[in-house]
């Protein structure tokens, strides 16, 4: 756990679970516990799983100007976002190359919680605050506890009033277990899931109770590295995991286009304005590469850096892998050159388990209409 500058208040819930609590975004994070990642996997498709995602970064900006800051820095119209809603959102840098995600959660008026991971947006929201008419605070009394999957509606509903009314993408203030909390219908799974964010103080004694109360639901704690089978079956890129910053270009620095990554979806429609949105539009039809699927004739995953041919060209690398013990799928999440990122394309790993086929795939692998996720009732 070294460098980590960063506390979360379950860091002994944990430990007790078998977590040397890795380090991840400065937070000791639980990567794995002392069970098999497949059962965790298994958990959040199936019943649901509990996990601390503390690691986050959470930031409060308050202000008449805040909603403006938010306007030029990320990729979204914020005005269009209502007070219970949220929208994902990207930010470039001026070059229009990507460089973090986010949640955007507007809790008031003049009021939001940004929520990101290991990217530029602290540093970004920051120069843009300077000498504007807003306030902000980076939050990490803030816990966020993840519930994902099928019956993670049926427990809260036991508890909270109104839950199966709470639309994706809408959040609520709420009570549970006489604990002020703020619930979201977000998550990273994709699975029908919510993000209860709350006090430090509260975390533990939260925590506790599902687990306690939602044993009969089949609710067990998952470890964050199951995160890596969930998102390569729900397209779900993990920055910079997935990016030019971890498998850098020959003759260019790192910086992925949104049209690339297969995140264009995150500009809204005609937005301009925002931090790097001239050269994002000027890369239209000049990808390099493309996110894609990759399924393989193996009952072992791929690595991430293994190189993908067709032929005997080199046509790729994978970024992440994982094989399912409840599909018996072999699947990855791939950078392809565009001419082969098409559905059915042959092609060939070589990588630590030899040469292996494969077919390219479209993404994502796991309920492709979003379905799920977004389930009403």
């Amino acid at each position: 756990m070294t460098n980590s500058w960063r506390h979360s208040a379950l860091a002994d819930r944990h430990r007790a679970l078998g977590s040397s609590l890795e380090d991840w975004n400065g937070m000791g994070t639980a990567w794995t516990y002392a069970k098999d990642l497949q059962d965790d996997h298994a958990a959040i498709r199936t019943r649901a799983g509990l996990m601390d995602v503390s690691g986050l970064k959470k930031i409060h900006l308050v202000g008449p100007h805040a909603a403006a800051i938010l306007d030029r820095v990320t990729t979204r119209n914020v005005e269009k976002i209502t007070p219970g809603r949220s929208a994902y959102a990207t930010l470039l840098n001026n070059a229009g190359k990507f460089i973090d995600d986010c949640i955007l959660y507007r809790t008031g008026p003049n009021d939001w919680l940004v929520v990101h991971g290991s990217g530029a947006m602290h540093e970004m929201l920051a120069a843009e605050a300077a000498g504007r008419n807003v306030a902000m605070l980076f939050d990490d009394d803030l816990h966020d506890i993840s519930l994902q999957g099928p019956v993670a509606v049926d427990f809260l509903a036991r508890h909270v009033p109104g839950i199966r009314d709470l639309n994706y993408f809408h959040h609520m203030q709420t009570i549970l277990f006489k604990k002020p909390v703020m619930i979201s219908r977000t998550g990273y799974t994709g699975e029908r899931g919510y993000e209860i964010f709350c006090r430090a103080q509260d975390a533990v004694e939260i925590w506790d109770r599902i687990l306690a109360e939602g044993a009969d639901l089949g609710i067990v704690p998952t470890a964050f590295t199951a995160l890596d089978l969930l998102r390569v079956e729900s397209y779900l890129l993990f920055y910079p995991y997935d990016n030019s910053e971890m498998y850098p270009f020959e003759k260019e620095g790192p910086g992925d286009t949104l049209w690339e990554l297969g995140l264009d979806f995150t500009v809204s429609p005609g937005k301009t304005g925002f931090r790097g949105a001239e050269a994002h539009y000027r890369a239209k039809g000049k990808e390099r590469f493309r996110i894609f699927g990759v399924e393989l004739s193996s009952d072992q995953p791929a690595d991430a850096a293994d190189a993908l041919y067709a032929g005997d060209r080199k046509v790729g690398i994978i970024t992440c892998g994982m094989v399912s013990k409840l599909t018996g799928r072999s699947l990855a999440i791939a950078r392809l050159d565009p001419d082969v990122a098409v559905a059915g394309t042959p092609l060939e790993l070589r990588g630590k388990q030899g040469i292996v086929t494969a077919t390219a795939q479209p993404l994502p692998f796991d309920d492709p209409e979003k379905k799920k996720r977004s389930a009403k009732g």
